[in-house]
């Protein structure tokens, strides 16, 4: 059964969000897996989280409208509508205003997260047709009211260990004709030029490499892990489904950035910093230290050329007739 979150004190994840690694904040606002630890295990306060969650997903609202702008043109007039993996609910009321008919379902395994959704959703005027769904990916859609006629999964597929079996099961919670899109692929995000003026160039393009190691450690770390090849749309027919699509979508932030981007840059590089500050060499690490010093006019908090580059993949596919 969804639960319907109209409570006064309920609040709002954007998973979601970043794409989940470290330079993203640690954990992203549509990370609704169930995974309670940050990346070097340590309790994450969700509460205290949310607030700065939710701020990253406003950061790339551009980018999740355009996306849905799009998907809106594949599945018109859906019933029901699941962000599997909602975080606290900033792409869950974007949803809500892009299928003003629909009722819409935050789904995700933090509480807090789900009540500052809640409280976003009424905030904005949507709390009517708005509910939320606590517990674990994907076993917890089994408690949906009936099938949905969108589920949007935005890089909460890759926190759970067995994404073959994952898909299926998202797959068997959608009506006939109904559409699963997956956000999952694109670009590291870029906020630096390759030369900033200290240490060594290409300091960026090191980090990305840490990521990617740290990445894959995550992904083998998890319960059930299953090594698969990232071919989204291959995955989606082995699930039953009929792809329908792929596109990339850009959040394209030009130097001078404004302060809340200029707080999610820091934020990003110093989740990384304290996730392999150990692995970077003596020169890169003052790099990075500087570039996170407040004082220094160096740093991210004052950088003229600061700005913010992502791109983000949606796979869309649908459940035959």
């Amino acid at each position: 059964m969804a639960h319907d979150d109209h409570r006064p004190e309920d609040g709002d994840g954007h998973r979601r969000h970043g794409d989940g690694h470290p330079g993203d904040g640690g954990v992203h606002p549509g990370h609704g897996g169930g995974h309670h630890h940050g990346h070097d295990g340590v309790d994450i306060d969700w509460a205290e989280m949310g607030p700065l969650l939710e701020t990253h997903a406003e950061l790339f609202t551009p980018l999740y409208e355009r996306a849905l702008a799009w998907l809106s043109k594949r599945q018109t007039a859906p019933g029901l509508v699941v962000d599997a993996g909602s975080g606290p609910g900033v792409v869950a009321c974007l949803l809500a205003d892009t299928f003003p008919g629909a009722r819409v379902v935050a789904v995700d395994a933090n509480e807090p997260l789900l009540e500052r959704a809640g409280a976003r959703a009424k905030r904005l005027g949507v709390a009517d047709r708005f509910g939320t769904l606590t517990g674990e990916l994907p076993e917890v859609l089994d408690d949906l009211d009936y099938p949905a006629d969108l589920l949007w999964a935005s890089r909460s597929l890759h926190h759970l260990g067995d994404q073959r079996a994952a898909l299926a099961a998202f797959a068997g919670r959608l009506a006939t004709g109904g559409t699963l899109a997956l956000m999952e692929g694109g670009l590291p995000a870029r906020f630096l030029p390759r030369d900033l003026g200290m240490g060594r160039p290409g300091l960026q393009s090191r980090l990305d490499a840490l990521e990617d190691e740290w990445f894959t450690q995550m992904r083998a770390s998890l319960p059930g892990a299953v090594a698969e090849t990232e071919d989204w749309p291959a995955l989606l027919t082995a699930a039953g489904l009929k792809p329908t699509g792929t596109r990339t979508f850009l959040l394209d932030l030009p130097a001078p950035v404004p302060d809340r981007a200029r707080g999610y840059v820091a934020a990003s590089l110093g989740r990384l910093r304290d996730a392999m500050g150990d692995r970077l060499d003596t020169v890169d690490r003052d790099t990075l230290d500087r570039l996170l010093d407040p004082d220094d006019r160096a740093s991210v908090h004052h950088r003229a050329d600061l700005f913010v580059l992502a791109a983000h993949t949606v796979h869309t596919a649908t459940r035959a007739l």
